[in-house]
């Protein structure tokens, strides 16, 4: 019986698996790179938070001011690089805000990463520009 010829067999079984494969590693660090930056922007909400605590509801400033007047960035850059280091990576920059809300809480803290993108292109722009945040409950 003849022998059939099995060069490039190998190289064809590695085109199958290599596609699954990277798209695979490139959705995990993709989904990552995502999970650490809404980490981050928690981080930072809160330390802006703690910010608008120490430096507005004070005593002196509870008389003479309602609550709902604190809607002051307090943080420096440098306290916000500090806090969340990782939101500076590649030149990006978050933006904080601090609002009053109509509700159950007077204040609001928002921070978002406006230049933020994903990898892959299978999100779309779905998790583009995240963003989280943290209320001051009274």
């Amino acid at each position: 019986m003849k022998r059939l010829d099995q060069r490039g067999v190998a190289a064809f079984e590695f085109t199958l698996i290599a596609v699954p494969l990277f798209t695979l590693m490139f959705v995990i660090f993709d989904l990552g790179r995502y999970a650490i930056t809404v980490q981050s922007l928690h981080a930072l909400a809160n330390a802006e938070a703690r910010a608008v605590m120490v430096n507005c509801y004070t005593p002196h400033k509870i008389s003479n001011q309602s609550p709902s007047g604190c809607t002051t960035d307090y943080l420096s850059a440098t306290d916000k690089q500090n806090a969340a280091p990782f939101l500076y990576a590649g030149g990006l920059t978050p933006t904080v805000a601090v609002a009053t809300t109509a509700g159950g809480s007077p204040l609001t803290i928002t921070a978002t990463q406006p230049g933020f993108r994903m990898l892959v292109p299978v999100w779309g722009t779905a998790l583009d520009a995240p963003s989280a945040t943290s209320a001051i409950p009274f």
